[in-house]
């Protein structure tokens, strides 16, 4: 059960329309043209029996902005780029072809723009982490190190030091025979409790693990990643050459900000798609994966 408005509440009625503002009705034409697309999108809503609150759900896109696009009011996406993205992804959701609207979008915007960088949309959506605990297991391993490490210093500096006076105050004396190799001590290193996969690792993806390789192929993206529980694994921005590896148990959830930038690589598998340079894409990946879940 979702807690919103219900889907009669959101019927405009006539005192709505009479009191539309004249910069909307400027923006959707006359009222013999065809219906702008917040209204389109607005009434397949309706008609699926959706609320708000649900669309925001089910598309992650804030409910603030879901209720400006249906009131035509694009301002707040942060960019043409980024309200084409949201446009399709709520079209997609009520059951409405994107397509027309997406090109009276372009239209009405002087075009398609160019590919924006994702930096209004990581500040726009984004997730925020869970505050992180203090790892007191790795605190203490490098305690330990540091003492191990300080001790052995001791012992075998210290008596190296003691030697070289002892020699000094004897006097030089003619070597005898080789020198013996000084004993090294070497400290233990803490063991990494956790790293990326490598691309070995990526060839031979176990299949009891959901394994997801994002590669920046073609310029940065703003990209976030997170495990079946929610948790957020990676979120931030992926320079272009960079790549993160992510593996769950079970599912992996990613916010691409700009896709067409992006290679895909899912259980050891390249995913073939068509994004486009600049396009939002939420996808979801699961263990009998290549395909989006």
């Amino acid at each position: 059960m979702s807690i919103g408005n219900s889907p009669e509440d959101d019927r405009p009625s006539d005192d709505l329309r009479a009191t539309t503002p004249p910069a909307v009705e400027q923006a959707t034409g006359p009222s013999d043209a065809l219906p702008s697309i917040g209204h389109v999108l607005r009434q397949a809503r309706v008609d699926a029996g959706l609320t708000v609150d649900e669309i925001s759900t089910s598309t992650r896109v804030r409910i603030p902005i879901v209720q400006a696009i249906e009131e035509d009011d694009f301002s707040r996406c942060g960019g043409d780029v980024y309200a084409r993205g949201h446009i399709r992804t709520i079209a997609r959701a009520v059951g409405v072809d994107p397509e027309p609207l997406l090109a009276r979008y372009a239209d009405a915007h002087g075009g398609r723009p160019a590919p924006t960088p994702a930096t209004p949309l990581f500040e726009a959506e984004r997730i925020r982490s869970e505050p992180r605990r203090p790892n007191w297991t790795a605190a203490m391993v490098a305690a330990i190190v540091a003492v191990i490490g300080f001790v052995g210093y001791t012992a075998f500096g210290g008596s190296g030091a003691d030697a070289a006076k002892q020699q000094a105050a004897d006097g030089a004396s003619p070597a005898t025979g080789k020198p013996k190799p000084s004993a090294t001590h070497k400290p233990t290193r803490p063991t990494d409790p956790k790293a990326d996969p490598t691309d070995s690792a990526i060839a031979a993806a176990p299949r009891d693990k959901v394994t997801v390789k994002i590669n920046a192929a073609d310029g940065r993206s703003w990209i976030s990643a997170k495990d079946h529980n929610g948790r957020i694994m990676f979120d931030g921005l992926l320079e272009q050459g960079q790549s993160k590896t992510f593996q769950d148990n079970q599912k992996v959830d990613l916010v691409l900000g700009d896709a067409g930038a992006i290679q895909l690589y899912v259980n050891g598998k390249q995913v073939s798609n068509e994004f486009q340079p600049g396009q939002v894409e939420r996808l979801t990946y699961t263990k009998g994966d290549p395909e989006v879940g």
